[in-house]
């Protein structure tokens, strides 16, 4: 079997665009790299988001690793507890926790102006002073994006809540959390969170590191809650299968962990336009010396396309395809290695939020048969000789494992 390598451009699928001429942003880039995936290899197109399951990351790169959601989907706050070493308990329920702005009654933005992590820190580190106790718990991550925990029988992970950063613009009248089902646990949770984000928003209105802050962290915003995740781990799912995970984010680390895969945490990889795209290109080809697999998961087109920045996500585009793609092609070129390459869902810039429109891939093997496509987009990948895959047909076509056939159909345009 050969080695392989996904690489996962977060958010990168989008709509044409008028002011680029009908195109999107994919199209209008000069992508030689992944278009070189494209060409000797084979296109298609994969729904990562499928009803009824959550428009968010880990709903969506479970996808991509081909597991089962119905059986082993646990929310995103559980995910990302994981990644920074919470153990939680049978009576924890952990939430993924933004620092927000809101402005006038209205969610402003959904990371606080890209918080910088020392700074995020030494807030989580004050509300956990400030707030912890035998019931609630704070932790840090990595900028806006952070954990708390409750503790107790009496809480539920039975919520209906709201993505941040799919409710940029609305009011917080509109954004209130509600329980899920009539149990007393859902009701008991809900009202315990309402009560301590009002006592957090006034404690952060006057923190010290939110003065005279454009976009000041005076929110905290709980959502995607769940208890201790139980995945199957990824070799034993995949023939013994061996995975590195390179990011910048929690959630694809707790993923990796909760898959038994090993983590690659690069120095100076932030998440954003500023992430140390040369050492993760670096990382993930000496990973592939003792790994079967590499997935390289780079997160910063998806954060420019939740700001709406189009100039921002071309860059990020570009970046991506000249100091990840080019330069791992280049080191592994000759060796018997297959390419794949993907979005993990589409965020178009104009809406700033993710859709479930299924997202384009390309993959080049030697156990792949070449198609008729020169170029890597959205709008030829459906005419791909690869099809529509869903489930675990997009791994087991990158790994050549027995599963991944699928009906002589065109792929869906969306």
């Amino acid at each position: 079997m050969s080695k392989s390598i996904v690489f996962l451009a977060d958010g990168m699928a989008d709509d044409p665009l008028p002011e680029l001429g009908g195109l999107s942003p994919l199209e209008h880039v000069s992508t030689p790299n992944m278009d070189k995936i494209a060409r000797m290899g084979a296109s298609g197109t994969f729904l990562t988001l499928p009803e009824p399951f959550p428009t968010s990351s880990d709903v969506a790169n479970l996808s991509v690793l081909g597991y089962n959601l119905a059986e082993c989907y646990p929310g995103r706050g559980p995910l990302e507890a994981a990644a920074i070493g919470i153990e939680l308990g049978e009576n924890d329920i952990a939430f993924r926790c933004n620092l927000v702005t809101a402005k006038d009654g209205i969610l402003e933005d959904y990371s606080a102006g890209h918080i910088k992590s020392e700074k995020s820190v030494r807030i989580f580190e004050d509300l956990q002073k400030k707030f912890g106790c035998g019931k609630v718990s704070f932790h840090p991550g990595v900028s806006y994006r952070n954990i708390i925990v409750l503790h107790g029988r009496e809480f539920s992970d039975s919520v209906n809540y709201h993505k941040p950063d799919s409710s940029q613009g609305e009011p917080l009248s509109s954004l209130r959390l509600s329980p899920a089902d009539q149990s007393d646990s859902s009701a008991c949770t809900v009202s315990f969170l309402e009560s301590l984000c009002a006592e957090c928003a006034d404690f952060l209105a006057k923190h010290p590191l939110n003065k005279d802050c454009e976009n000041p962290a005076n929110m905290i915003w709980p959502w995607s809650p769940g208890k201790k995740p139980r995945l199957p781990a990824f070799k034993d799912k995949y023939c013994g299968i061996r995975g590195a995970v390179i990011s910048a984010v929690d959630v694809i680390f707790g993923i990796a962990k909760c898959a038994s895969m090993t983590q690659i945490r690069v120095p100076g990889a932030t998440g954003f336009i500023d992430t140390n795209y040369e050492g993760k290109a670096e990382a993930a080809v000496r990973a592939l010396e003792d790994h079967d697999f590499v997935f390289l998961h780079v997160e910063a087109i998806d954060e420019c396309s939740h700001m709406g920045d189009l100039a921002l996500k071309l860059k990020a585009i570009s970046d991506f395809d000249s100091r990840i793609v080019g330069p791992v092609l280049k080191a592994l070129d000759g060796k018997d290695v297959t390419f794949a390459i993907l979005p993990d869902h589409p965020v178009p810039v104009h809406l700033k939020k993710h859709t479930r429109t299924p997202v384009p891939f390309a993959i080049w093997g030697r156990h792949i048969k070449r198609d008729s496509l020169d170029s890597y987009s959205e709008r030829l990948a459906p005419a791909g000789g690869l099809g529509f895959l869903k489930g675990d047909q997009f791994m087991k076509k990158v790994f050549n494992l027995p599963g991944s056939e699928v009906p002589a159909i065109k792929s869906p345009q969306g």
